[in-house]
């Protein structure tokens, strides 16, 4: 389980350093940022309690979160973005 929640920590502070460079230049985009980031906190929150009661274990927990780490970084870093654009692209064709 230590190794996990160490990947868990590093991939968490590399959503963090994104979310703060959007944040940092503001405007509509960064407002919409910060709403998202709390609610993903509270949904997060409560899907790792309604897995504990559920009878999930840690690793499972932990997991679980790095899923959802994964694709805050893929959002933010603009992969997705990027693979739409070239979706259209190909449409337009």
């Amino acid at each position: 389980m230590f190794n996990p929640l160490m990947l868990l920590a590093a991939e968490a502070n590399a959503v963090i350093a994104l979310r703060m460079m959007k944040l940092m230049r503001g405007g509509r985009s960064a407002r919409r940022e910060a709403n998202l980031m709390v609610s993903e906190k509270i949904n997060a929150a409560f899907e790792a309690t309604a897995s504990l009661v559920a009878g999930a274990s840690g690793d499972e927990i932990v997991h679980r979160y790095r899923q959802h780490v994964a694709k805050n970084a893929k959002r933010l870093s603009g992969q997705g973005r990027n693979l739409l654009l070239k979706r259209t692209r190909r449409r337009r064709k």
